[in-house]
């Protein structure tokens, strides 16, 4: 897979024989305005994709996982959703991993406090969120990871290594960023939507048709229609003979530094 840096060096080339060809009366101009367009789209589709791996390496699934076992991620939490969640996945003696968000640690250090007391990990997912992370510069990002990173270790005793950008975006300040702090960004393969999508048939089909070893669902604790869905999905997963574990020992990666 090509990433930024590759996928810069080749447009540049590209426009530096555009610009000679230009020289020598052999192109039109406007063959600048689409070669642009299309390393505009290039960029914009790797950067939205966590699993182009186009800015920075995420781990979206594990493909060499031969047993009948995958992980499930919640985002966005902690909040009150995600103590019955927590129930379910006790019920079915499963493990996930939980990314948080700062300010919602904030809200809830005590819900942060039972997920790790529980067994759960919990990776980081910025502090606030903003609907402009994508905006923010390397300091900003910086900014973000840390103070969520101090709150979770606060609590929890734990520095957590994990980190999962906020809409799965990724962009060249936030892989600055991560040179800096060196956490593991954790992405997905099988993507519920059921931050969007309210019926619980829909999303249920749409995990269970994508459920294959070595998967990683994205899910959110934050409403009772995924809690509805979860319970459907682990009755699905028993019958399947499927086992659901942490991310951290699905790929083999340390959630905590040690």
């Amino acid at each position: 897979m090509l990433n930024h840096n590759k996928i810069k060096l080749i447009f540049l080339a590209i426009f530096m024989l555009l610009a000679v060809m230009l020289f020598f009366n052999k192109i039109e101009f406007w063959f600048f305005g689409f070669f642009g367009l299309l390393w505009f789209l290039t960029s914009l589709i790797g950067s939205s994709l966590i699993q182009s791996n186009y800015h920075v390496k995420a781990y979206c699934s594990n493909t060499k996982e031969t047993q009948n076992r995958i992980a499930i991620t919640f985002d966005d939490g902690p909040n009150e959703m995600t103590v019955i969640i927590l129930e379910v996945l006790k019920k079915h003696n499963a493990k996930a991993t939980f990314f948080c968000i700062g300010q919602n640690i904030e809200k809830h250090p005590e819900i942060l406090k039972q997920i790790d007391n529980e067994g759960h990990f919990i990776g980081n997912h910025s502090y606030s969120h903003s609907r402009f992370f994508d905006f923010f510069r390397k300091r900003q990002v910086l900014q973000e990871i840390n103070d969520t990173n101090a709150l979770i270790e606060k609590i929890t005793g734990k520095n957590a290594r994990f980190f999962r950008p906020p809409y799965g975006v990724t962009n060249p300040s936030i892989r600055r960023a991560l040179a800096v702090t060196k956490h593991k960004v954790i992405g997905w393969n099988i993507r519920s939507l059921d931050a969007v999508i309210r019926n619980e048939k829909t999303i249920l089909y749409r995990i269970t048709k994508r459920i294959k070893p070595g998967g990683i669902v994205l899910l959110h604790d934050t409403s009772m229609h995924t809690v509805n869905v979860l319970e459907q999905l682990m009755v699905i997963l028993r019958k399947k003979k499927y086992e659901v574990i942490s991310i951290e020992q699905l790929l083999n990666l340390k959630a905590y530094e040690d």
